[in-house]
């Protein structure tokens, strides 16, 4: 759990983390794999968000995931790309989060990935939340919290360290 302090610095700079469904990158989970193989390059992004027809969030899909299935044992098949569709291969198992204030589950998500798909209750895509722009409030905060609280510092030198 976040102390206080830290979670309300944090959410200092809230209504800047979400990028909006309607700017985000985003293919159809019926596209072909060719349309998404060329998203992806165009747009310069390794990895981004799957919708259906009714922007319901499905998944992730990757430029790893669609080469894999190009790659033959002496050449590239990109023919197999306009047969396949971004639902036979994309991340379903993705971990999201409806709100921009669940600051914690974040943070967590945010350790392996740069980016957490925000999803309402409904399971309507509402955008993505960036590593970037978390990191941004992270060094207000860093520079911040000392003007805002009063802080003791603790010598953590000793035997007292965690790791």
């Amino acid at each position: 759990m976040l102390i206080k302090p830290v979670q309300d610095m944090l959410l200092h700079n809230a209504d800047h983390y979400l990028i909006p469904a309607d700017i985000v990158a985003v293919v159809q989970a019926d596209n072909n794999l060719y349309h998404a193989f060329l998203v992806l390059t165009k747009i310069k992004y390794s990895k981004i968000p799957v919708l259906d027809n009714d922007g319901h969030f499905e998944g992730l899909i990757s430029l790893p995931l669609i080469t894999e299935q190009m790659l033959g044992f002496d050449h590239l098949n990109t023919e197999i790309l306009m047969h396949m569709h971004v639902s036979d291969v994309m991340e379903t198992h993705v971990k999201t989060v409806q709100a921009v204030s669940d600051v914690e589950a974040t943070l967590h998500l945010m350790i392996n990935d740069p980016f957490v798909p925000v999803v309402d209750a409904d399971g309507i895509f509402q955008g993505i939340i960036t590593r970037r722009e978390f990191m941004k409030s992270f060094n207000f905060l860093t520079h911040e919290i000392g003007k805002q609280y009063d802080m003791i510092e603790k010598d953590f030198s000793s035997s007292e360290k965690t790791n």
